[in-house]
């Protein structure tokens, strides 16, 4: 099938859908669509054409050959006639999403949905990527149409289209594997309160601690109270422990206690020691758990570590070495080294021939402006935090100090907000 030019939806219906050498099939009378529960176009599955018996069959967009102003070609006139049926997880454009309410991303204007343009990618997948609005009022029909891209609207992916329930729990599920926590915490977010809790009560609680941490607090702490007690102490066992630590904070002295006692005590140690330390200075935004190892620790075991997914990016840049105990506060720091100076030695190289010694250090009471002096000065995404006794209390890494340095709703916000906010700015300085 060549390249086709964005389609409107509106457009297609009623036209003629013939077979590959010209003999009617039927009429087009809507679009079918894959829901997504991020922000990403959907997807496109098929048409619905209605046949000269009243019958409504489905057509995969895989038979589509092409499509003109006056008819929709098949590559074959091999369809089936079974009767289509709406699958949970699909969406009718005509149906459903022409007449949703939503509202402009960049100016909340409420708006109407009027029509959904498709256009094909390069893969050949078909996609949801423009929709016509107009303004809701008592003016609405003489107000004018604008199109802008599927993203730049609010409410149309889960808050209109979800609430319905149209999309079971498990569904759900489905859709929300391939998702980073970062996308996952955004569509979490979108969703009406019970949607919301139905799935956090659903998910596994090693994923539900990673999209509790990419969430702003306010969300974070609606969540973990809504758990019962001992699934919220099992959530904060699984978060990161300066995540958990953060989160404690925001929470009523009671709950903090109450929390603290359920976790498991090798659980709740790092997360308590964090809790001393002001969440402004590198010991409030240290993770207690970097990549640590002693001095007979080869190259070999090194790059093995590094390679644990468990690790973010950031501490996967570089390991410390230090004498016994390695757990935090260790024995004495002696060092560390950086991931690609282990790349260029050889594997049985012990990594305590390796040692960078020279490098600064932060203190635990280090500010939130020494930390980020730190980085930029050493051109370093993770430095490590030591006591005054050289003692290695964690790692700060550059996500760390950017979750402080943003805007407090900078979560709420898409990542097309933000550069819209920026380019707005730079307007104004010139």
């Amino acid at each position: 099938m060549a390249p086709t030019p964005r389609v409107f939806v509106a457009r297609l219906t009623g036209l003629p859908v013939l077979g590959p050498g010209g003999e009617s099939i039927g009429r087009m009378r809507d679009v079918v669509v894959a829901l997504r529960v991020d922000r990403q176009p959907p997807r496109v599955l098929g048409i619905v054409v209605e046949l000269p018996t009243r019958r409504r069959i489905f057509v995969p967009m895989g038979r589509v050959s092409t499509i003109e102003t006056h008819a929709i070609t098949l590559s074959t006139a091999q369809v089936s006639i079974r009767a289509f049926e709406q699958r949970p997880i699909e969406l009718l454009v005509q149906g459903q999403l022409v007449g949703a309410k939503v509202r402009v991303a960049t100016t909340q204007d409420a708006v109407m949905i009027v029509d959904a343009a498709m256009e094909q990618s390069r893969t050949r997948d078909w996609g949801i990527t423009r929709l016509a609005l107009r303004e809701r009022g008592r003016l609405a029909r003489r107000a004018a149409v604008q199109v802008v891209g599927w993203a730049d609207v609010r409410g149309n992916e889960v808050t209109t289209l979800l609430a319905g329930g149209n999309i079971g729990t498990q569904e759900m599920l489905l859709n929300f594997e391939g998702l980073r926590a970062a996308d996952a915490a955004t569509a979490l977010r979108e969703m009406p309160p019970a949607r919301r809790y139905e799935l956090a009560d659903a998910l596994p609680d090693e994923r539900l601690a990673d999209v509790l941490e990419e969430l702003p607090e306010d969300d974070q702490k609606d969540l973990l109270t809504h758990l019962d007690e001992d699934r919220a102490a099992d959530i904060l066992e699984a978060m990161n422990p300066d995540d958990a630590a953060d989160l404690l904070f925001e929470l009523a002295p009671r709950v903090q206690a109450r929390l603290l006692e359920l976790m498991e005590p090798e659980e709740s140690a790092p997360v308590r020691r964090l809790m001393q330390y002001s969440s402004h200075t590198a010991g409030g935004l240290m993770t207690p758990e970097p990549i640590i190892l002693t001095p007979d620790a080869t190259v070999a075991e090194a790059l093995a570590r590094i390679r644990s997914p468990e690790h973010t990016p950031a501490l996967s840049s570089m390991v410390f070495v230090v004498r016994a105990p390695q757990s935090t506060p260790t024995g004495r720091y002696l060092g560390c080294v950086h991931t690609q100076r282990l790349l260029r030695e050889p594997p049985f190289e012990l990594v305590a021939g390796v040692l960078d010694t020279d490098m600064a250090r932060l203190s635990a009471e280090a500010s939130l402006a020494e930390i980020t002096r730190f980085f930029a000065t050493y051109n370093l995404v993770c430095a490590p935090v030591l006591d005054d006794a050289d003692h290695l209390l964690g790692a700060v890494t550059v996500d760390d100090v950017l979750d402080h340095l943003l805007p407090d709703n900078w979560r709420e916000q898409g990542l097309n907000d933000m550069l819209s906010e920026d380019d707005a700015s730079l307007t104004e300085q010139h």
